[in-house]
């Protein structure tokens, strides 16, 4: 219905904020990590979601254009509503959301209050096919790997082997991502690098 409003922020709240645009304070429910940077008559610009219920027209906002992408293809998920996927927004980054998804880390998704391992698993499985490597350089300014096809066999067993040393397929997935891999990487090079970055 919005895409986005530009005002000043006039009221934060523990999970909203209120917006005045032209006269007029609109509520909008944000995550905790987007509303801990604000401060009050701040100029904001917030990128808007509206859920329409039985019982309430609700407008979710977000900083970034990348968050309210990865709200609404989080609420595609079944099981996985508006109050859920605010909660997972504001405990993990977008980066680590797409790490996560990527790597398949139940387990760091399953972290997040509300959020069991089943609906974690359903998230997973059915974001796999909507986010790669490339959305990690979109969504943390970071330098992306540049994967090739034939550039994965490296990749996977320096994943296998940070794993083996105890950090999450989330971790390793992000430490690699930052790296340069080719066919013809070396894994115990890829490895030491990656855990100069762990």
């Amino acid at each position: 219905m919005y895409a986005y409003f530009i005002g000043k922020v006039k009221r934060i709240e523990k999970d909203a904020i209120v917006l005045e645009t032209n006269n007029i304070g609109y509520n909008i429910i944000m995550p905790s990590s987007d509303i801990a940077n604000l401060e009050i008559d701040m100029e904001l610009k917030v990128y808007t979601y509206t859920a329409v219920r039985e019982d309430a027209f609700l407008l979710y906002g977000f900083t970034g254009e990348d968050k309210l992408h990865y709200f609404k293809l989080l609420i595609e998920v079944n099981g996985v509503g508006p109050k859920a996927a605010i909660s997972i927004l504001s405990n993990i980054s977008v980066e680590d959301l797409i790490c996560a998804i990527i790597a398949a880390d139940a387990k760091l998704l399953s972290k997040t209050p509300g959020i069991g391992s089943k609906t974690a698993a359903r998230i997973i499985l059915d974001l796999k096919d909507k986010v790669s490597n490339e959305d990690i350089l979109g969504a943390g300014g970071q330098k992306a790997a540049n994967v090739s096809a034939e550039s994965t066999l490296p990749k996977q067993e320096a994943m296998e082997a940070l794993c083996a040393l105890g950090y999450s397929n989330t971790e390793a997935m992000k430490a690699l991502n930052m790296l340069e891999i080719s066919e013809d990487s070396d894994v115990s090079e890829l490895i030491s690098e990656a855990l100069r970055l762990l």
